[in-house]
């Protein structure tokens, strides 16, 4: 019944299923025809397009959606945050804590159309300095029946002088919080200057940087999060943006994964609290596979997300929040789906929140479902402000 509202939208992108490719302008054609043809005006259009791009090659789905954000096809959704949601962190004051995590507008394509689907902030990239293609296709899987993905995409980006442009050209006033994550080249022999680069070139445009030092498909990447080698990047982030001149100082954040042990996870903390990081993110995805996973896709090789690793990357959280005392702002990532996800990870220390796999299978929407779940929650709970809330359940 759904489906039927999008029929033209199926039968134009099934053309071009095979190529992987399809004009902008066929794009917006395809959209603008299923709008018109609409015959039950209470279809949800966001839910029969989330089903309609899962039933294509992954790669290209999100090819389309970047397209369909772009040129403003995807309808905005109405309302105005709750008070209760509203966080201040860093002297930047965020309308909710969701957010979209760093991976899915890799170019800075589509800041101002993520603004209008409702999340609190949103961290594009992560950018590299110079252009990569990235891994060769397949790198992207679904595993549906865990509701999952697995990525080796290895960092494609078009590269500093593109996201510039991109970020120059934006429609609106550049008022939203963003993130920008910035990464390595590949095979490159200086990491610490390309995060150099990265941070002297983008620091104007950002509320925030993140360094990924934690994406399992980057070789020699994830060996940055040791304690003396983070300290040293660290160290060398600062020390840039420091000397900056006519721009405002963005807080530096660190995204780490969730395979640190006990004294991996002691030493990032103490590198926050003595080096200076400004806050947390946790976690990457994982090259680990739980046994319980039940897609054929499973033997993929790469980052795990979604569900498979809510348990381990709540943990690391939870752990994060004990080792620093708090002091550390963190921002919870990695298998976050429901309003319970939500409320469970800022109670265990997060004060924002990133999503992305979730929005695969959950659409859109999703971001509204748990918005107004975690005012019911926080409401139920005798809370005023969702700062009251964070860290309360590991206390």
């Amino acid at each position: 019944m759904m489906l039927a509202a999008n029929r033209h939208v199926i039968y134009g992108l099934k053309r071009f299923e095979g190529k992987l490719s399809m004009s902008t302008a066929g794009i917006i054609a395809a959209v603008n025809r299923a709008k018109k043809s609409r015959p039950n005006p209470r279809v949800d259009i966001l839910k029969s397009a989330t089903a309609v791009f899962r039933m294509l090659p992954p790669n290209f789905a999100h090819k389309i959606a970047i397209k369909s954000l772009q040129y403003g096809l995807v309808p905005k959704l109405p309302g105005i945050d709750d008070p209760i949601l509203a966080i201040r962190l860093w002297d930047i004051d965020f309308p909710n804590p969701i957010g979209i995590s760093a991976g899915f507008d890799k170019n800075a394509e589509v800041v101002d159309g993520l603004c209008d689907l409702g999340f609190g902030f949103s961290e594009i990239g992560t950018v590299t300095p110079s252009p990569q293609a990235g891994n060769p296709k397949p790198n992207l899987f679904r595993l549906s029946e865990d509701k999952a993905l697995i990525n080796r995409l290895g960092f494609p980006s078009e590269g500093v002088a593109v996201f510039i442009k991109n970020l120059e050209k934006r429609r609106n006033d550049p008022t939203g919080v963003v993130g920008i994550n910035v990464g390595i080249n590949t095979g490159t022999d200086d990491p610490t200057g390309d995060i150099e680069y990265c941070l002297k070139n983008l620091a104007r445009f950002a509320s925030y940087i993140t360094i990924n030092v934690s994406c399992p498909n980057t070789p020699g990447l994830c060996a940055w999060q040791a304690g003396d080698k983070l300290a040293e990047m660290v160290e060398c982030a600062k020390l840039t943006l420091a000397q900056l001149s006519g721009v405002s100082t963005p807080p530096l954040l660190v995204k780490i994964g969730p395979e640190l042990d006990e004294k991996g996870l002691a030493a990032v903390a103490d590198v926050a609290l003595t080096v200076g990081i400004d806050g947390l993110i946790a976690c990457n995805t994982t090259g680990a596979r739980p046994a319980t996973l039940k897609s054929t896709n499973a033997r993929e090789v790469g980052g795990l997300s979604g569900p498979p690793i809510r348990q381990q990357a709540a943990k690391t959280l939870s752990n994060l929040y004990e080792l620093t005392g708090g002091r550390v702002p963190l921002i919870g990532c990695g298998g976050i789906s429901t309003a319970d996800d939500a409320y469970a990870r800022i109670r265990a220390g997060a004060s924002l929140l990133q999503l992305y796999t979730a929005l695969i299978y959950g659409g859109p929407r999703l971001v509204s479902e748990i918005k107004n779940g975690l005012v019911a929650r926080l409401r139920a709970d005798g809370y005023t402000k969702l700062s009251d809330a964070v860290g309360k359940h590991s206390r």
